[in-house]
């Protein structure tokens, strides 16, 4: 009886492999698609020159890049909240425009009412990365909740220009 148990345990371990994608796979494809939804499809994640993934406007064998996507934990370890590091997925377009923010994880004590909101993560889509980034300014601020809406707003403004800098072609200039 034993030795079924420990096959089944085994056989159920194993589904996931079985029809293509883990658990964690499937979860990571979902948060990609919110923050960058009109991306047909992902690279695996990419370490050079920065942690990122490519996000595809066709099949990734296309090669036609629509934006990239990156986790501003990765590019800004050091900006922290009230109560640590607010991880956040971001996606940006190939002109440095934000496609969405999704905030996946924090401690902050007021989060609830601030970073977690679907808002403050919407009022990033359509942003340029030159903008301030500043609460209150162009930035949506909630007292009692400065230093997690002004950390957050500068990670997502510094992770944002880092990835640019790294892979978008600067534009021409005027003539």
């Amino acid at each position: 009886m034993r030795i079924v148990s420990v096959v089944l345990l085994i056989a159920v371990g194993m589904l996931p492999f079985a029809f293509g994608q883990t658990t964690a796979e499937s979860v990571l494809q979902s948060r990609l698609k919110k923050v960058f939804p009109t991306a047909a499809a992902f690279s695996p994640k990419q370490t050079s020159p920065v942690p990122h993934y490519i996000a595809y406007a066709d099949s990734p064998e296309s090669k036609n890049i629509a934006g990239y996507v990156f986790w501003t934990t990765e590019l800004e370890p050091l900006v922290r909240g009230y109560d640590g590091p607010v991880k956040m997925l971001v996606g940006m377009d190939t002109k440095g425009i934000l496609t969405g923010v999704l905030v996946v994880e924090h401690h902050e004590p007021y989060g609830y009412f601030s970073v977690e909101l679907p808002s403050f993560a919407n009022q990033f889509k359509g942003k340029s990365i030159t903008e301030k980034f500043e609460p209150g300014a162009d930035v949506d601020a909630v007292s009692r909740a400065s230093i997690s809406i002004k950390s957050s707003a500068l990670a997502i403004r510094n992770s944002a220009r880092r990835v640019a800098r790294a892979l978008l072609t600067p534009p021409a200039p005027a003539k």
